[in-house]
């Protein structure tokens, strides 16, 4: 959060322009601004609670008993997340009226019982990356895993990349892509439950399929589909998936682990920003860090840590370039452990992963003092986050456009920055890469 004035509206008892500041511009030496209030000149801007809309989210942190749909530290240390949390819908629509449910960890739909065939979709776009998927079709059935899809494909073999679950079909059959390529073998998949595990690269697939390679595919158009949704298919009989997880692949390192190199002090900052331990050390506040590049559309992963109770920091993007007057003119997602009440489903100051002001997140599934990992996929108008492998926020930005993103939708590239957010800052981030999505 940054303490920082802004011109977003509040509920306030007075608006005076200006930021609270110590004798040398820096932080004055208060008690910590909290989103319920906000130091605004000498008076208190109180802002409107968010309404508590998540109530209802379970404990997505704690593994399931029967081990399904759970991804180890180890998997989420090397940028696995997870498109289905095991429990909800959350972070994806129908693009129709079939109606898709959870039943016992498991997403399902029964062509018996809809009206229509249709897909679910991820609400959130994804270009290069591997997918591991279960699934169990009944025998007879036909279903598939879209990729790179529209919400609404037309045709499999021009606008999306449809991997078959059909054993049925005379052609292209289970493991094919539907009007492009055939597996090396014939495939059965009726019946059990199967993985498929896909890398979708740049104009190249590969499918496995139970553990072994049975298709690769070149898209030799000469304009390869570049980024899609990712989707269920129910076509015919009933079909269930699982253990739905994803890793984004490309990413670019944005701190070399030894220097600050393609990085910059904002100017006025009072924090300090060095190196230690492979990792990017934040003390003290009000600061930020800025990289010399911008970015637009991307995929980010991160580690980060705080060294005390409920510490506020963030990492801004599509950032204007930080002033002293104005230092960190751009979205942000928030870093704050604290709860309230002992409820996760209450975050404190919006919760890590959070679109501050913007977006809570629905859960805080991170802790004080130990390492979370963070992903965040601007996408357009469209943010999506995951704190350690669970998506916890699923936004798109409808205000009127505006190149300052506290006032409007900022589409155009911009700067990602670090924050000292106060004092007693104390935090460090490490395996900071990025992943520009391709045009």
């Amino acid at each position: 959060m940054n303490r920082c004035c802004s011109l977003i509206p509040l509920f306030m008892i007075t608006i005076l322009g200006g930021c609270s500041q110590g004798p040398n511009g820096g932080a004055a030496a208060t008690a910590r601004p909290t989103k319920e209030s906000e130091v605004v000149g000498e008076k208190i801007a109180v802002k409107q609670d968010v309404p508590p809309k998540m109530n209802s989210v379970p404990p997505l942190e704690i593994p399931r008993e029967d081990g399904i749909n759970h991804l180890s530290p180890a998997e989420v240390a090397e940028g696995w997340i997870k498109l289905f949390d095991g429990e909800t819908l959350f972070g994806w629509k129908s693009n129709n009226q079939l109606g898709w449910s959870v039943q016992e960890g498991v997403i399902t739909a029964d062509r018996r019982d809809a009206a229509d065939e249709g897909l679910l979709v991820t609400t959130t776009r994804f270009a290069n990356y591997e997918l591991r998927a279960d699934y169990r079709l009944e025998k007879g059935g036909n279903s598939g895993l879209f990729l790179r899809t529209p919400v609404t494909p037309t045709n499999p073999a021009v606008d999306c990349y449809e991997l078959n679950m059909c054993d049925s079909k005379p052609n292209f059959a289970t493991a094919s892509l539907v009007g492009r390529a055939n597996p090396v073998k014939t495939v059965l998949g009726d019946g059990d439950w199967h993985i498929y595990h896909v890398r979708v690269e740049g104009d190249r697939i590969v499918v496995q399929f139970d553990g072994e390679q049975v298709l690769e595919y070149t898209d030799q158009e000469s304009v390869p589909l570049k980024t899609g949704h990712i989707g269920l298919q129910m076509k015919g009989g009933k079909i269930e998936f699982r253990n739905l997880f994803l890793k984004p692949l490309g990413a670019q390192p944005l701190f070399d682990g030894q220097t600050l190199n393609g990085w910059h002090d904002v100017p006025g900052s009072q924090s300090q920003f060095t190196v230690k331990e492979e990792a990017i050390q934040v003390l003290n506040g009000r600061g930020f860090l800025e990289t010399e590049m911008t970015a637009g559309n991307f995929v980010l992963q991160f580690d980060a840590i705080t060294h005390g109770d409920k510490l506020n920091s963030g990492i801004f993007f599509r950032a204007m370039k930080g002033t002293e007057e104005a230092p960190s003119h751009g979205y942000e997602f928030q870093i704050h452990n604290g709860i309230k009440e002992g409820d996760r489903n209450r975050p404190e100051d919006h919760g890590t992963g959070a679109i501050f002001r913007r977006v809570s997140a629905r859960r805080v599934v991170s802790n004080d003092r130990e390492w979370l990992s963070g992903t965040l996929i601007a996408d357009g108008a469209h943010f999506s986050t995951w704190v350690n492998g669970i998506q916890v926020v699923d936004w798109t930005d409808e205000r009127p456009a505006n190149d300052n993103p506290r006032e409007g939708l900022r589409l155009a590239p911009g700067h990602l920055s670090l924050q000292g957010h106060d004092p007693t800052t104390d935090l460090a981030f490490r395996r900071l890469r990025l992943a520009e999505t391709p045009e």
